[in-house]
């Protein structure tokens, strides 16, 4: 594919009972004329509530406010809810934990199943080690389009200063201090020009659900996150590579839709080659629609 040009168990727990409070806007919105159009953020977890807190604290500090936040966790332990609970108390944001029992890598159906339980039009893929900066949900609102998923970048954060890393340090200044420490890379990321860098095309390169969205309708047509990947890798592009034939296109949108990974020891990958060959089998079969995905945890 050739690149465009630039241009608990098993359940559900309701934390915050609003599901969407009314707008609250910290700076005026200049973008698509979606009138009413929820969104969701979806944050995938598994065991890491000292990240997770960090992350959630971002998006409880977004200047944009108007979504919901659904936690997919892959099997964590209770330490993770009981987090759940306190950040909830005294959050305006709504909080879903959406919990499935551990049994291995499952992230493309915890994923499903929490965009089922999600009430979003539109929505946000990221992961526990992702803080957000602090337009992040607004950036993504503001250059969402139809017929495109949208497609944000990272700055990586390293070991020693992931440990105090927090949202506070997404600022400019902070970060120069931990450049100059040699503790980012990919800072240019973080760098928000007064026009940003968009390309359009159809590449599969570069590809990461950790800063991904997209129209709920777009998610739903080619029937979600194939859960035939387990174990780490390739499940965001096999999605990708149905949304192209679907009909779907990539917007890349460079200095907007910022966050900050925050470093941590590397996945099992027992299961990559298996997953190698599934996305290779689903680009060879030319569908859309995959067989093992959402449909099954969506009310009739």
């Amino acid at each position: 594919m050739q690149d465009g040009r630039y241009a608990l168990s098993g359940g559900i727990r309701l934390i915050c009972a609003s599901v969407f409070p009314s707008p609250v806007r910290a700076e005026p919105l200049s973008g698509p004329d979606f009138c009413g159009m929820k969104i969701s953020v979806i944050i995938s977890t598994y065991n890491r509530p000292h990240y997770l807190r960090k992350v959630i604290d971002g998006y409880m500090n977004q200047t944009f406010r108007d979504f919901e936040i659904v936690i997919a966790d892959d099997g964590s332990t209770e330490e993770t809810a009981l987090l759940l609970t306190e950040l909830a108390a005294g959050s305006d944001i709504p909080l879903l934990h959406v919990w499935h029992p551990d049994e291995g890598f499952r992230l493309a159906m915890i994923r499903n199943r929490a965009v089922a339980r999600s009430r979003g039009d539109y929505i946000i893929f990221t992961d526990d080690d992702c803080i957000p900066d602090k337009r992040f949900v607004m950036d993504h609102y503001r250059y969402a389009e139809e017929g495109f998923f949208l497609q944000g970048h990272r700055v990586l954060i390293g070991e020693g200063a992931s440990r105090e890393f927090v949202s506070g340090d997404c600022a400019p200044a902070r970060l120069l201090v931990l450049l100059l420490r040699g503790e980012v890379a990919n800072s240019l990321n973080a760098v928000r020009l007064p026009c940003p860098w968009i390309r359009k095309g159809r590449s599969l390169r570069g590809v990461r659900g950790c800063n991904m969205s997209l129209f709920r309708s777009d998610f739903l047509a080619v029937n979600g996150f194939n859960e035939d990947f387990e174990g780490w890798g390739k499940e965001d592009s096999e999605l990708v590579a149905r949304l192209y034939r679907f009909g779907t296109k990539r917007k890349d949108v460079k200095f907007r839709a910022c966050c900050f990974h925050l470093h941590h020891g590397v996945f099992e990958r027992g299961r990559l080659g298996k997953n190698i060959e599934l996305l290779r089998q689903s680009m060879e079969s030319g569908d859309h629609y995959c067989a093992n995905g959402i449909d099954k945890y969506l009310q009739r």
